[in-house]
């Protein structure tokens, strides 16, 4: 009689230590390419706000050289030292515009990463 030996391989520690192990693998790269693709859009905002940051700073710039320069002058003789008030008090206002422009843009979650966060969330619930 000839004694052949058959081994089964069924699910061990191995193998479900192999699997788990690819599972988290799977996991991770999907969420660094969740991440990669978020990244490319924030980058895309942060752009536009350094850019809408730039313009502002350029025409506040000219505002203050040309008009103040002009105003105090049309009005030096009739208002004094005042239209030096008004014209501060004009760009303050002109600036806090600016400021809560560039606030609604941060709260609006254009330099965040909402679905990433979500997911790894979702990965750190299940896990724990």
């Amino acid at each position: 009689m000839d004694h052949t030996t058959t081994t089964v391989h069924g699910p061990g520690l191995f193998s479900g230590l192999t699997g788990l192990a690819k599972n988290i693998l799977g996991l991770v790269v999907s969420r660094l390419e969740l991440a990669a693709l978020e990244l490319s859009e924030v980058r895309n905002h942060v752009i536009e706000l350094v850019a809408i940051g730039a313009l502002a700073l350029i025409c506040s710039w000219f505002a203050i050289a040309y008009g103040t320069a002009m105003i105090v002058a049309l009005a030096w003789e009739s208002m004094g030292w005042t239209i030096l008030l008004v014209m501060f008090l004009v760009f303050i206002a002109i600036t806090a515009a600016l400021v809560f422009k560039a606030k609604a843009m941060l709260k609006e979650g254009k330099l965040a990463f909402p679905e990433t966060m979500n997911e790894l969330k979702n990965d750190r619930d299940m896990l724990l």
